[in-house]
């Protein structure tokens, strides 16, 4: 890994334009889904559970396809795949493997043994605070470690995109703000683009350099809001006056979205 801070190159990593997406039970999970993700973003994509937050990062990362609608990438093919990593709202370890193990996985499937792995793995874990763990197994690790793991998992591939669903939405309040200064000093200093969902106002407000507010099902986009805050942020900014204003615009938005979906 190169450790060194990426500059912000500008530009839009992946498109959707007026995507779509119907189950096959006929709900109707996306409609008019308008997104541009801009590389060295850190975004996040805040509503209401059922919103259809989850549905559009797994459509970003090809695990499904839209019903209607445009996804375009300046990447393309093994590339694109290659440059996304994903982190779920569980932390989704094989419990008969090893923290090791299972932050070596990626790499495994491309090929990379576990001898020329070591040095990565090695520094991803210790990147994420679990210097020493390589070793101990899930069932060993508290909710927050195994979270770090799922992340280092994420990070070994070097991603330039990295799309987290609710990652830290079961883990207690000091966990969570924990992992939430953790995360922001890995994507100053690898230079990713985040696209994190979240039910969570002063979540989305700390994270974030943009907020895309959505509406109940469909879902759709209704308001972005810019967060200009600079970066880095910490406790100071979480208990200023700047803070709180910015985390009442955002629930003002949320309420309009969720009344907009009531309307239809």
């Amino acid at each position: 890994m190169s450790g060194s801070a990426a500059k912000r190159a500008g530009g839009a990593m992946v498109t959707l334009s007026k995507v779509g997406k119907t189950f096959s039970n006929g709900i109707v999970a996306l409609e008019g889904l308008d997104l541009a993700v801009e590389e060295g973003e850190f975004a996040s994509l805040l509503g209401p559970s059922g919103c259809g937050k989850s549905t559009a990062l797994r459509l970003i990362a090809g695990l499904a396809h839209p019903s209607v609608g445009r996804i375009d990438w300046p990447l393309a093919g093994a590339d694109r795949d290659q440059a996304v990593s994903f982190v779920f709202q569980e932390p989704t370890l094989m419990p008969w493997a090893s923290v090791f193990g299972n932050v070596h996985l990626p790499l495994k499937l491309r090929g990379v043994s576990a001898a020329e792995a070591r040095p990565r793995v090695t520094e991803a874990l210790a990147r994420v605070g679990l210097d020493g763990f390589a070793d101990a197994y899930p069932r060993e690790l508290s909710g927050g470690m195994k979270m770090r793991v799922s992340i280092a998992r994420a990070l070994i591939t070097e991603p330039r995109l990295l799309l987290m669903d609710e990652p830290f939405a079961a883990l207690d309040e000091i966990t969570r703000f924990r992992l939430n200064d953790d995360l922001l000093a890995l994507w100053r200093e690898f230079g990713w683009t985040v696209v994190f969902v979240t039910h969570s106002v002063f979540e989305s407000v700390f994270l974030s350099s943009r907020i895309l507010v959505m509406a109940p099902r469909p879902g759709r986009v209704t308001r972005e809001i810019r967060i200009d805050a600079p970066y880095p942020r910490d406790e100071e900014f979480r208990t200023s006056a700047r803070y709180a204003e910015l985390c009442r615009e955002t629930s003002h938005a949320l309420r309009a979205a969720l009344a907009t979906g009531a309307q239809r």
